[in-house]
């Protein structure tokens, strides 16, 4: 059964990519509790600004103090958005990595039931896997600050499309109501 490698890949990476994103956001999240932390203290003050008329101790603040109040604020408002940036692209590869394993276990389901020779259900089988590795793979490894894996990266993709086209077209070559015995 030629599928059955695409199978055993898709629940191996899917074990994979399942432990992979809780460990990337756990490791990320402490960074952004403080942050948020460290924020109320500038913002409190410029609301409590703005509250006062601008004024503290019953004192008119200059533009400079105000400016200075104001640039503390952002700062630390923009702390957390920069922080929370890189969770965006880690729910990203995390999600592309399971449904990339799960893409995997069902492509070898459908080619076993596929009657076509062995060499086009290979390649078929092998677009799967390497559409995988370098599509999401080469993700996880950048998330890791591997940033050589961007080179790889658009590769991917492309590997995945042309799986499943090619997966289509066999399916509607050799599909059969059984499973298909390889010689």
């Amino acid at each position: 059964m030629i599928g059955k490698k695409n199978i055993a890949f898709g629940f191996l990476y899917l074990v994979l990519t399942a432990a992979l994103g809780p460990y990337m956001i756990v490791n990320t999240v402490a960074d952004i509790e403080q942050a948020y932390q460290e924020k109320q203290d500038p913002v409190q003050r410029l609301q409590s600004l703005k509250t006062n008329n601008f004024e503290e101790e019953l004192e008119p603040l200059k533009a400079e103090q105000i400016a200075k109040a104001n640039t503390a604020g952002i700062l630390a408002i923009n702390k957390i958005i920069n922080l929370e940036s890189p969770q965006g692209f880690i729910r990203s590869v995390h999600a592309h990595g399971n449904l990339e394993a799960v893409l995997n276990i069902l492509a070898g389901l459908v080619l076993c039931f596929i009657a076509l020779g062995k060499g086009i259900k290979q390649a078929i089988s092998w677009l799967f896997i390497a559409g995988a590795i370098l599509h999401s793979g080469m993700l996880y490894l950048a998330a890791f600050g591997q940033t050589w894996a961007f080179t790889l990266l658009m590769a991917g993709p492309w590997l995945v499309l042309a799986a499943l086209f090619s997966l289509g077209i066999a399916t509607v070559m050799g599909f059969r109501g059984e499973i298909v015995k390889d010689n």
